[in-house]
């Protein structure tokens, strides 16, 4: 729960302050945000990027999305040294102030959470560069977040996602998961739950 939060429940319950505890009120912080959030999805052959931009009255813009399409030839380093590049180059070109990745998720084989792991080391050393916030979520709460439902497939939340952003076409899968993160970082701050 953040500071605010709970010094506004703590007015609460102490009496001090019942018009600012009223839900309503909290709410009214989360909506003054504005800015640029950018969402990774991050894996070693093919991660998706996407950078929105929250606006005026709310307004939700995607910015770009892209998809780091890597070669099975190239070395594991390489990769790495790729997708490092790739977000930093999105971190320059706009005036980001927070980031949003997917937490690691289980995973039996050992082989591929050491690989996974090391893709999302690569994106968050280019972010701790930049010292931009970073947010993490687990897929079941991106997954709610954007369609209301934890199990949602991912051509639900690809359709959600076009809707939400009133897109022309559906993106490519791994945008599409990029987008949804950020969106749900977005979606997180609007929220009473702590995040």
């Amino acid at each position: 729960m953040s500071v605010r939060r709970r010094h506004l429940w703590t007015n609460k319950i102490l009496g001090l302050s019942k018009k600012a505890s009223h839900p309503k009120d909290i709410r009214a912080d989360f909506d003054a945000f504005q800015g640029f959030i950018l969402g990774i999805d991050p894996s070693l052959r093919s991660s998706g990027f996407a950078v929105i931009e929250i606006g005026d009255h709310q307004k939700i813009n995607l910015h770009t999305s892209s998809t780091l399409k890597l070669s099975p030839r190239l070395d594991f380093v390489v990769c790495l040294g790729e997708l490092f590049k790739a977000t930093q180059y999105l971190l320059q070109s706009y005036p980001v102030c927070a980031v949003s990745m997917e937490q690691t998720i289980y995973v039996q084989n050992s082989k591929v959470a050491q690989i996974l792991g090391s893709c999302r080391g690569a994106c968050l050393a280019a972010v701790a560069l930049s010292n931009v916030e970073t947010k993490e979520y687990t897929p079941r709460r991106i997954k709610k977040s954007i369609t209301g439902m934890g199990q949602a497939t991912k051509e639900q939340v690809a359709k959600m996602v076009c809707q939400l952003l009133q897109l022309p076409r559906i993106l490519p899968p791994d945008e599409s998961d990029a987008t949804a993160t950020a969106l749900c970082h977005f979606f997180s701050l609007k929220s009473l739950l702590p995040s």
